[in-house]
């Protein structure tokens, strides 16, 4: 359960998709300005409020001895925020609206990727658990071990060395700078190292 919201200055595992992709739309503008520091946010609807409320609930529900939650790792501007961990594996929890189909993003993907890249911890489940409307308001509910599903992941070096590293190590400079990032200048600077 994340406690410090401020997403300024650094990248998070969250924001991989936005780290790998179109960085020429308004999505990534304002998503650039909120880790430029130029503003905040702080939305918050039902879902991801219900999401957080179970997160732990439902880490505890799987049982899995020497179980860790919130572990942190800082690596430059890379912040990784796990939600559960043992020494050799990742448990990323998802929560969907119960009765339609699980989507496993590729975002959540991307994320737990860079989560075993930045953990070291080369091992990962997104664990999804469907929410039902009761759920929502109630947030002392008890976890039904048949909404669970569990959805292992390989680890990719090549998506993160070829992929994900030089974009990171890009935006971070930018970052440093206090300039915008433009994909073209981004392809002259990695042929040029």
């Amino acid at each position: 359960m994340i406690q410090d919201h401020d997403r300024s200055y650094y990248i998070g595992a969250s924001d991989t998709i936005y780290v790998i992709g179109n960085w020429e739309t308004a999505s990534f503008e304002k998503w650039w300005g909120t880790k430029s520091g130029l503003y905040s946010s702080d939305f918050q609807n039902d879902a991801m409020k219900a999401g957080t409320a179970y997160e732990h609930k439902i880490l505890e529900s799987l049982g899995i001895p020497g179980m860790e939650m919130d572990r942190q790792f800082i690596n430059g501007r890379l912040r990784i925020n796990l939600d559960g961990n043992t020494s050799d594996c990742i448990y990323e929890i998802k929560t969907y609206r119960n009765g339609e189909k699980f989507l496993l993003k590729k975002a959540y993907r991307a994320q737990v990727q860079v989560e075993m890249y930045g953990s070291g911890i080369r091992r990962a489940f997104i664990v999804s658990y469907g929410l039902e409307k009761e759920d929502y308001g109630n947030f002392y509910r008890d976890i039904d071990l048949s909404r669970i599903t569990m959805h292992e992941q390989c680890y990719d070096e090549e998506f993160i060395q070829e992929t994900y590293l030089p974009r990171l190590e890009y935006l971070s400079c930018c970052l440093d700078k206090g300039t915008f990032p433009i994909y073209d200048e981004f392809v002259i600077w990695q042929k040029s190292r």
